[in-house]
């Protein structure tokens, strides 16, 4: 089965066209079993409503809706928990990601790739959108070392297997490649078609792109140190101390050759702060360390991709469930 996921926000006015559209591709491509899931991030307008008709005609529309707006990464979350597809797509509800690139992220999924995510080159967005957006994919793919050029774009495919593995919470949700890439899972992107918004209005603003350096931070620190933090807050520390240690040993070489008192410098002042902020650090990785073991599970420190069991003999047990 084929899921596709779609969290929506006020976007009563293309429901029924996005529906119509991916009807049309899956029975024109002979997908076989799907399930179209709608998920209502407490909507002020009518979508709720229209949702409701669209199931009532379909059997194959679900749907679940929030008791306020959560976040996209929330109705994302509770889309895949709640997927049954092997393979599960996720799309915006605003007509701008086209339907009619699917076929071509299932044969680009085929090629052997666990995530395929969408790269919209031409965008028909404003321009203080797209500037912003460019860097900050630049960003991610020289600071994460997944290269994709539009870490943004809602318009990814995954296997299963990935979304078992890769949990996301906050503004995550642009991350899941990156997540994904992290745990050795192959990641792949395709040039899609990007539609001009038809209905409504975008629900992102400036500061969408501060949030974004943020989680951008935060992604660094769990791909690299979630399983080690005192690797990175020790470190800091020990650089602290070490600046700290190196200005108390000339001030008290300085006192010991009677060269004046030092009690009125400043560099009393700045090497003690720097003593005490580095030991606080240094403190902080080790409980860091002590929370890290206490909660950590043995299936996060790795991700497998087939097993032989010996219970069976040379047949592999593939993770990759096949579309």
């Amino acid at each position: 089965m084929i899921s596709f996921v779609v969290p929506v926000h006020n976007e009563g006015e293309s429901l029924v066209t996005l529906h119509e559209e991916l009807s049309r591709v899956v029975d024109s491509q002979a997908l076989g079993d799907v399930e179209f899931l709608f998920i209502d991030d407490g909507s002020g307008d009518d979508t709720w409503d229209v949702i409701l008709k669209l199931a009532g005609a379909d059997p194959r529309v679900h749907a679940i809706r929030f008791r306020r707006n959560f976040g996209k990464a929330a109705a994302l979350t509770a889309g895949f928990e709640s997927a049954l597809g092997e393979i599960v797509f996720t799309l915006d509800g605003d007509l701008q990601d086209d339907p009619a690139e699917i076929p071509r992220f299932l044969e680009k999924l085929d090629q052997g790739l666990d995530v395929v995510s969408g790269w919209k080159r031409r965008r028909y967005d404003p321009w203080h959108k797209v500037g912003p957006s460019r860097i900050f994919n630049a960003m991610v793919s020289s600071l994460t070392g997944c290269r994709l050029h539009d870490h943004n774009c809602g318009f990814k495919v995954y296997r299963r297997q990935v979304l078992a593995e890769v949990g996301i919470y906050g503004e995550l949700h642009r991350f899941v490649p990156v997540l994904a890439h992290a745990r050795g899972f192959r990641v792949g992107e395709i040039e899609v078609h990007h539609r001009p918004r038809q209905f409504g209005s975008s629900k992102y603003g400036v500061t969408r792109m501060l949030k974004g350096l943020l989680d951008l931070l935060t992604v660094r620190f769990l791909t690299r140190f979630s399983q080690r933090p005192l690797h990175v807050l020790g470190g800091m520390g020990m650089v602290l101390l070490l600046l700290g240690g190196i200005g108390l040993v000339y001030l008290a070489f300085v006192w010991l050759i009677g060269d004046g008192p030092i009690g009125h410098r400043p560099l009393l002042v700045y090497a003690s702060t720097l003593v005490g902020v580095g030991s606080q650090f240094f403190c902080l990785g080790i409980l860091a360390e002590l929370v890290t073991s206490y909660s950590i599970r043995a299936e996060d420190t790795f991700s497998i991709s087939d097993r032989i069991s010996p219970r069976t003999g040379p047949s592999a047990e593939k993770t990759e469930g096949p579309r």
